[in-house]
């Protein structure tokens, strides 16, 4: 297509045209009516002048006969400005006016119509006038009339100006559908354009917005955000790929070499039981993390089950009962301050799941020391309730914080101890389905990883003393 029947089959241009189309039929009706108007109030102005000259002329024939008449009519034929008159005799003659003679188109019989006429001792084209022809006893004839040669000009300039207004009008709105057109063709074929070279492969490749903040910028930042959110899961699912490479081929190489060792060894009168306990833990393992990968995936796809109001402090305190014994045989000393009364509306199996996945780390990794202490924590703050589980171990770099929340993301130095890296990954997606967050602190020494989770809404309006109390108590 070309750039001209592009421009044509837009919808805006459409649009433009058929409200310019319908703006100009009414302003020509509107311009009709004020023509119409201005006409037939120049008119019935007219008509009344006449009327009220007719009227005077008559009293002064009443008062003083034909002798008076004659002269008023020759006295304002003399000052008569567009005003015409003729008094003639019976037999024809002019006694009296500034017209030549009786208009041969006006009727003699008192009736009133247009005429043409030249002036006296002009020379030119003819000009309009409108009078009446009035029957004076003794068989004279007087005719009043005015000249709308100015007036007829008047109306007629007004119908030029109208008209082209009216043009005008047209032409505005037809240039202005074009002018517009373009513009958001323009920015169509942007779009179309970007959008193309996107699905050629090109994630990172944005829609052009403006900055004007109108509907098509509105349109391209959802576009972008979106395609931003894209590029982040193609990333993430490209980094988890990577990472299944990377992370399984050692279990699977190290099963596969104690299998083959198993069958030499079979061969000579039986499989050592270490090898199949090794065998069976390191397939646990990668059925740990492939059911920890289903369950990412269908936390991250919003699968939930049945949420109700549970009382977090309890929860939480039963996922540090539950790793006690752990705890005190690797000599670490779990530490529980959890405040009475805290109503969260969450599913209790996956809000579970994520405290103990918090112990389980900190067990692994921030307790390498022994003796050592891990605090365990849910208490009231001023945004609804936090789950704080903080260590003293290592800890983690500040610029790691973000990092270790994606899929088996493993520090360098955790790669020795056994786990997938999809422990807080598990976490951030359970807190996110639960409209919550999760940030990583630093424990002065160690980590500290926080759950922030909503109040139920029952409680919410109750929540503020406490929050004070706490806060009056952690001062």
């Amino acid at each position: 297509m070309t750039r001209l029947a592009k421009l044509l089959s837009t919808s805006t241009f459409r649009w433009l045209l058929a409200y310019c189309l319908l703006f100009s039929f009414a302003a020509a009706g509107v311009i009709g009516y004020i023509y119409w108007q201005t006409n037939d109030l120049l008119t019935r102005q007219l008509v009344q002048t006449l009327a009220s000259e007719v009227k005077g002329l008559r009293e002064q024939f009443e008062l003083g006969g034909m002798r008076l008449l004659d002269r008023v009519v020759g006295e304002r034929s003399a000052n008569a400005g567009n005003g015409l008159y003729y008094l003639g005799s019976a037999d024809g003659a002019k006694l009296s006016g500034n017209l030549s003679g009786f208009p041969s188109e006006l009727p003699s019989d008192a009736g009133g119509g247009a005429f043409h006429y030249i002036r006296a001792g002009a020379t030119g084209n003819e000009r309009n006038a409108v009078g009446v022809a009035i029957a004076v006893p003794g068989g004279f004839a007087l005719v009043v009339a005015r000249d709308i040669e100015d007036q007829r000009e008047f109306t007629d300039t007004v119908r030029h100006i109208l008209l082209w207004g009216l043009a005008a009008i047209a032409a505005l709105g037809l240039g202005g559908g074009l002018l517009a057109s373009r513009g958001i063709l323009g920015r169509i074929e942007a779009m179309r354009a970007a959008s193309q070279t996107i699905m050629a492969g090109d994630l990172s490749q944005r829609v052009p917005v403006t900055g004007a903040g109108d509907e098509l910028d509105r349109l391209g930042q959802s576009l972008n955000s979106m395609l931003e959110r894209i590029e982040q899961l193609m990333t993430a699912m490209r980094e988890v790929s990577d990472n299944i490479a990377h992370d399984l081929r050692t279990p699977l190489s190290r099963l596969r070499s104690r299998l083959e060792s198993g069958l030499r060894e079979a061969r000579g009168g039986g499989v050592p039981r270490d090898t199949v306990a090794k065998s069976i833990e390191d397939t646990d393992d990668l059925i740990k993390t492939f059911n920890a990968m289903l369950s990412l995936a269908r936390l991250e796809a919003g699968t939930v089950g049945e949420r109700s109001d549970i009382d977090l402090g309890k929860l939480v305190a039963d996922a540090a009962e539950l790793y006690e014994p752990l705890a005190e045989e690797r000599g670490v000393r779990l530490v529980v301050d959890v405040a009475p009364g805290l109503t969260v509306q969450a599913d209790r199996q996956l809000l579970g799941q994520a405290v103990t996945n918090l112990i389980d780390n900190a067990l692994k990794y921030g307790a390498t020391d022994a003796p050592a202490v891990i605090d365990v924590k849910a208490l009231l703050v001023s945004g609804g309730a936090e789950i704080s589980v903080g260590d003293h171990g290592p800890g983690i770099a500040e610029a790691d914080h973000l990092r270790v929340l994606k899929r088996f993301v493993r520090l360098e130095a955790s790669r020795s101890l056994p786990g997938s890296g999809l422990g807080l990954s598990l976490v951030a997606a359970v807190a996110r389905l639960h409209g919550g967050t999760v940030r990583l602190e630093d424990n002065h020494p160690g980590l500290c990883v926080v759950i922030a989770l909503p109040l139920a809404v029952a409680q919410t309006a109750g929540a503020v003393p406490a929050v004070r109390k706490l806060e009056d108590a952690r001062a």
